[in-house]
């Protein structure tokens, strides 16, 4: 079986495509063979900044015959309908059979379609794939009309077995296949022929070309920290720009530079960033100070003055870049020293945030007032929560994040310290954005976790509001990566928050700040239905709470209002609907989830988390099992009961009633366990709560195994059905049972 090796060879591809293209290669071309009828054993696909190559193993030599099978017309039809069967066959009417059908008899035709050779079947899918291959964009060169990333100068395309490499006959746009390839642009052979994968990756090798991505980036990682040891330094572990400068090299050269002694006073995130973005150098770092003081390059060539001119080159650009963010960072420390973070932010009032939402400015002022709200439930202070929120975003309007965008936050820290703030203050600039995801760290500072919660609740309170929530798959504004933050916030620091009070709370806030439209009483009531019709968003959120009262009842801002308060429950199921994801990644079944979203203070994240974990903990256990299938029973018996009398029977059981020892047994069970189950309900301890009530499940069986609930006698029967109600509140008070599956 032949081994099939197929390299497309280019001007230089970006890097950040490469990986990419070569699995839509390694995908496109095998799923094509296999389409086609041919089997491979594997395939593996590399990357260059100037080729894709595939590399496909014990392919099969040809494609399989294949019979088709097809229904013609009934043997009673027309003659022409059966000449036309006959030319789209190419079969004879004696090549025909005649079956029986149904409906009567009719022909069907068997037609042999021979395999195919593997060249013919190769050359075929590799044209459809290099023509439709899905490039994020592409060009078109010179004369002809193919598309790729960059002019596709050459393309191998070999078959080699024992008896030796065969070129795949082919072309493209005048490109023809051949055994042919370049090594490295400047130290290379211009071409050489290769007759196997083998061969191929030897002879790249010689001629200063790493197929491998990651054995260039091995290289680049071991060269460039091994010259920062030398030095007594570390090199700053940087994977996604590891990746890319992997992408822009095929002969790793690495290269160590001085960075000027006027930069080295930078903060070390800013040397980072800017070497990162506008060089793709890495950072090298002195562990003693923290302090970054070298910069490290990878060439793509060896020089005869061991990359001296190279150094001297990129040392200049770098220190041209490194004077305008020291530029920036001194400007910044000026308008900062001069008037505080709150000078800095006054141009906040110039950005939008959102048409509806008004500006930053205006959504700062929401946050500040929500921090300060929820300052106390986090053990925060008011004022400096608030102090906190008022500059927490102040860094947007520095120049410094004007060139970097990714430092926002971290820039604020240190503006707020070059100010004097408070360390908490200065900590919650940088971390009020955070979680970002769902491995991001999480604060725990109690002013940094305030400011946090009320930046992530105004975004959702607010596009609530407006009506622009997710749906599917689209969420434009990231609403739900901002509710797993507020739930990883809430669980993490064991906060206990009443969400649906806190959205309410801000919700009124949102009110007053919204988008700076006309007052309501500015609008003539005979223009006010029209108003409304034209913002419907304003039926809900208009600037009108502070003349809620002096409005008449007919006016559609009192009805707005309601249905304004009415998200925050529509908000609060979708904190739960995240919680379900969170807590199905921990291992917690949806249903055991759904049961305790059921219960009373579900809005109370840490509380509803700690019952989560103690019923799904007791589920585990035989008790816990059986305790849920008797509750169902008697759940069961109970709601048929009451749905037949037209009754609730919720109370009244009295063991003076009971007849039998087992009745009698349950009653003394139920009294027995019951301060112990509301001592640990007082005390929030579930699991002893339901510890508690695993010493019912042997009673509860017995009573089902012994007593008749609904027997003739009705005093009989509305005491036993009392008695399952008593069952049936008692095993529900942690949890919704009903809810629990199987």
């Amino acid at each position: 079986m032949p081994d099939l090796l197929i390299e497309l060879f280019s001007e230089e591809i970006p890097a950040r495509m490469q990986a990419r293209a070569a699995e839509d290669l390694k995908r496109m071309v095998t799923d094509g063979l296999v389409e086609a009828g041919l089997t491979y054993a594997s395939a593996g696909a590399f990357h260059t900044p100037r080729r894709l190559a595939l590399s496909v193993e014990g392919l099969s030599e040809a494609s399989r015959d294949t019979v088709e099978e097809r229904k013609g017309p009934r043997n009673d039809a027309p003659e022409k309908a059966l000449e036309g069967f006959l030319r789209s066959t190419g079969l004879t009417k004696e090549q025909l059979e005649i079956r029986d059908e149904k409906k009567g008899q009719a022909y069907f035709a068997k037609i042999t379609h021979k395999g195919r050779p593997a060249e013919e079947i190769v050359a075929e899918v590799l044209e459809g794939a290099i023509r439709n291959f899905p490039w994020p964009k592409s060009m078109r060169w010179g004369a002809g009309d193919l598309r790729w990333v960059r002019p596709l100068h050459s393309i191998l395309c070999l078959l080699s077995d024992e008896q030796g490499a065969r070129v795949v006959p082919m072309q493209i746009d005048g490109i023809a296949a051949g055994d042919v390839t370049r090594g490295h642009r400047f130290m290379g052979p211009d071409e050489f022929t290769v007759s196997s994968f083998e061969d191929y990756e030897a002879k790249l090798k010689r001629g200063c070309v790493l197929l491998r991505a990651e054995e260039r980036a091995e290289t680049i990682w071991s060269e460039a920290s091994s010259q920062a040891f030398a030095q007594g330094l570390e090199l700053v572990e940087d994977r996604g720009l590891l990746d890319e400068v992997a992408g822009l090299v095929e002969w790793p050269v690495v290269l160590m530079g001085e960075i000027g002694d006027e930069f080295l006073d930078l903060p070390p995130e800013v040397l980072q960033t800017s070497m990162k973005e506008h060089q793709k150098f890495f950072s090298v770092r002195d562990p003693k100070s923290g302090k970054i003081t070298r910069f490290v390059t990878v060439a793509n060539i060896e020089t005869r003055d061991h990359g001296a001119t190279i150094l001297a080159g990129n040392g200049k650009v770098l220190a041209a870049r490194l004077s305008d963010a020291k530029f920036f960072w001194e400007n910044d420390l000026r308008v900062v020293k001069e008037g505080g973070l709150e000078a800095m932010g006054e141009g906040l009032s110039n950005v939008t945030f959102h048409n509806r939402l008004g500006s930053q400015s205006d959504r700062v002022a929401r946050i500040a007032a929500l921090a300060r709200e929820i300052a106390p439930q986090v053990s925060a202070e008011a004022d400096e929560a608030e102090r906190a929120a008022k500059v927490a975003k102040a860094d947007l309007r520095s120049e410094m994040v004007g060139e970097f965008p990714e430092l926002q936050g971290l820039m604020g820290r240190y503006y707020a310290e070059a100010q004097g703030l408070s360390p908490a203050i200065a900590a919650a600039a940088q971390e009020h954005y955070q979680p970002l995801g769902p491995s991001d760290a999480v604060p725990s500072a109690p002013v940094s976790v305030a400011v946090a919660l009320a930046d992530k609740l105004d975004t959702l309170a607010g596009f609530w509001a407006i009506d622009e929530k997710p749906t599917g798959s689209k969420d434009p504004f990231a609403l739900r990566r901002a509710a797993l933050g507020v739930i990883r916030l809430v669980l993490s620091n064991g906060l206990r928050l009443s969400l649906v009070q806190a959205i309410k709370d801000h919700l009124k806030v949102l009110a007053e700040h919204i988008d700076n439209a006309p007052h309501v009483h500015d609008v003539p009531d005979f223009e006010l239905e029209s108003y409304y019709d034209e913002r419907p968003w304003l039926r809900k959120v208009g600037n009108f709470v502070s003349g809620l009262g002096d409005i008449g009842e007919g006016h559609s801002a009192v009805e707005g209002w309601d249905e304004l308060l009415e998200e925050a429950d529509d908000l609060l199921s979708f904190f739960h609907d995240r919680l379900k994801v969170h807590l199905r990644a921990e291992g917690i079944p949806h249903d055991v989830i759904d049961a305790c979203i059921a219960m009373p203070g579900n809005d109370d994240l840490t509380l509803l988390v700690a019952r989560a974990e103690a019923l799904a903990g007791f589920l585990k256990t035989e008790d816990g099992e059986n305790l849920t299938q008797g509750f169902k029973r008697a759940n069961n018996i109970l709601t048929q009961a009451e749905e037949k009398d037209g009754v609730e029977y919720s109370f009244g059981a009295d063991a003076k009633f009971a007849e039998a020892s087992e009745e009698k047994a349950l009653f003394a069970a139920l009294d027995g366990a019951q301060p112990k189950i509301d001592a640990a309900m007082a005390s929030e301890d579930f699991a002893s709560a339901m510890a508690a009530m695993a010493s019912l499940r042997a009673p509860i069986d017995a009573f089902f195994e012994a007593v008749q609930v609904n027997t003739e006698n009705q005093v009989l029967r509305r005491n036993r059905l009392n008695l399952l109600s008593r069952i049936r509140t008692t095993c529900g008070s942690v949890a919704d049972l009903s809810k629990i599956e199987g």
